[in-house]
C-alpha cells in the first residue's frame, strides 16, 4: 500500500502542480473541471446512484452547468460563491445533528443537490483565485494542508475531546486547535510577504481562522456521506489515496470561502 501511494503521488503531484500554477484562463478553467467532474463521477456514487449510464449523465449535467458558469462569465462572479456559503450553512447543520436529521439529506435528489452546492463554487472559487494571481491560490492550498498536518499531530499528542465522533471518531478539538495554530502562522507569514500591513494583516488572519474551520467542515461532510453509504473512499481513482473527493474534499469548502473573502478584502 505504500509503495503504490508513493507511485501514485510521484506523478500526480507534479501534475498538479503544473496544472494549478502553469496555467490560466481558459485552459486552468478546463483542468480544473475536469478535477470537478471527476469528483462529480464520485459524488454520485456518494448519493447512491448505482447504473453507471446514470452517473454519467449526471456528471455530463454537472458539466453542461460549468459551461454555461463559464459563457455568462459568472465563473468569475461572487454569487456563485454566495449560494455555495448558504448551502455549506445547511451542511453545517446536518453534520452537527447527525444522525437525527438524516431524512433531511438522506435521498439520492438531494444528495445530488449538495454535489451541486459543493462542487460548482469550489470551482468558481479556483477560478476566482487564480484570477487574481498564484500567491492566494498558493495560500489556500498551503492553508489546507498546513490545518490538516497540525491537526494530525496536535490530535495524536492532545486529542481527548471528540470533535464529531458519531462522523468523524478520529476528529478531536485539540486536533482542530493544532491546525488553527499552523494556520495561524502560515498567515502572518504571507501578510508580511506581501507587505498587508496591520489593517491587512489582521483581515488575512481572521479570514484564515474561518477558513480552517470551513476546511474542517469540508472533511466532516465526505465523511458523513460515506458513513451513510458504509464505503471508506470515495472511489479507486487514485490508486493508494482513495478518490479525488477524498484528496479535496476540504478544499471544496475552503476555496470558495477564501475566493469570496478575497473579493473584498485582498
Amino acid at each position: 500500500m505504500l509503495r503504490q501511494r508513493i507511485i501514485t503521488a510521484a506523478w500526480l503531484a507534479p501534475l498538479m502542480l503544473a496544472g494549478l500554477f502553469g496555467l490560466h484562463g481558459g485552459a486552468f478553467a478546463l483542468f480544473t473541471a475536469a478535477i470537478v467532474l471527476l469528483a462529480g463521477w464520485e459524488w454520485t456514487n456518494l448519493a447512491g446512484i448505482r447504473r453507471r449510464d446514470n452517473r454519467l449523465m449526471l456528471v455530463a449535467v454537472l458539466g453542461m452547468a460549468m459551461l454555461m458558469l463559464w459563457m455568462s462569465g459568472a465563473v468569475l462572479a461572487a454569487w456563485p460563491l454566495w449560494l455555495g456559503a448558504l448551502g455549506w450553512l445547511l451542511n453545517l447543520y446536518w453534520v452537527v445533528h447527525y444522525p437525527n436529521k438524516g431524512e433531511q439529506w438522506q435521498s439520492a435528489t438531494r444528495r445530488l443537490a449538495m454535489g451541486l452546492w459543493v462542487l460548482l463554487p469550489a470551482w468558481v472559487g479556483f477560478n476566482v483565485l487564480r484570477d487574481s494571481g498564484a500567491v492566494w491560490l498558493l495560500f489556500v492550498l498551503l492553508l489546507v494542508w498546513g490545518a490538516d498536518i497540525g491537526a494530525y499531530f496536535a490530535g495524536r499528542a492532545f486529542g481527548r475531546r471528540k470533535l464529531a465522533p458519531k462522523v468523524s471518531p478520529g476528529k478531536s478539538w485539540e486536533g482542530v486547535a493544532g491546525g488553527l495554530v499552523v494556520t495561524f502562522c502560515l498567515a502572518l507569514i504571507f501578510a508580511a510577504w506581501q507587505g498587508l500591513g496591520l489593517g491587512g494583516g489582521l483581515a488575512l488572519v481572521i479570514a484564515t481562522a474561518a477558513v480552517t474551520l470551513v476546511s474542517v467542515l469540508g472533511d466532516l461532510v465526505e465523511s458523513m456521506l460515506k458513513r451513510y453509504r458504509d464505503i471508506k473512499d470515495s472511489s479507486n481513482l487514485l490508486p493508494g489515496h482513495g478518490g479525488v473527493l477524498d484528496r479535496i474534499d476540504s478544499l471544496t469548502a475552503a476555496v470558495p470561502l477564501f475566493a469570496l473573502l478575497s473579493l473584498g478584502v485582498l
